[in-house]
């Protein structure tokens, strides 16, 4: 079996909320075990990251990178980048914002270049945006046009499940995609 985390932080909601819906994906794919970890638990305990063999980071943007308590997270595994022990684990990462942008992609490339300096094999998100198909953009997977991971929008001061069944679906698409990538990798070995 395989063992997926999916390392959150979230501060009103929302990211967590994106991150149960990553999760139901990830279960959808046989012969991957995934499960939910909060960042801010995780920074106290980070030697737990060598058990898994791939991880999905989640943030919220807060302006234009990963929250604090996520960058704390991401700090505490300064021991493990020192003796390699996450190299050659899959990583993937999403983020929330209130705005379309919301400058989404800083976030992402943060968790990138965190996953890099590891040793890690980062997966994308190749879903293509559905709305060049026909399908209502509120409706459509991957609306916001995001490759380098799975990107969200939550209206600012919007309950925690208010996500538009776009967002949803990419959620669990994205899911799905990073435990298929993982089965297949572990297959190779």
């Amino acid at each position: 079996m395989s063992r997926l985390a999916i390392v959150y932080h979230s501060a009103h909601g929302h990211t967590e909320h994106i991150a149960h819906h990553i999760l139901a994906g990830a279960l959808g794919v046989e012969g991957v075990e995934a499960e939910l970890l909060r960042a801010e638990e995780m920074a106290g305990t980070p030697d737990r990251l060598v058990d898994y063999d791939g991880f999905v980071f989640g943030s919220p943007t807060y302006l234009g990178g990963v929250s604090g308590p996520f960058k704390g997270f991401m700090d505490s595994t300064g021991r493990l980048w020192r003796t390699q022990q996450l190299k050659g684990k899959l990583a993937a990462g999403f983020t929330v914002s209130s705005l379309p942008s919301g400058d989404k992609q800083s976030t992402l490339l943060s968790m990138f270049v965190f996953s890099m300096q590891h040793g890690m094999l980062w997966v994308g998100n190749p879903i293509l945006p559905e709305q060049h198909s026909g399908v209502p953009h509120d409706e459509a997977a991957n609306r916001l046009g995001s490759w380098s991971g799975l990107m969200a929008q939550a209206g600012h001061s919007a309950p925690a499940d208010a996500f538009v069944p776009g967002d949803v679906k990419t959620a669990r698409m994205f899911g799905r995609h990073v435990a298929q990538s993982l089965a297949r990798m572990l297959a190779d070995v």
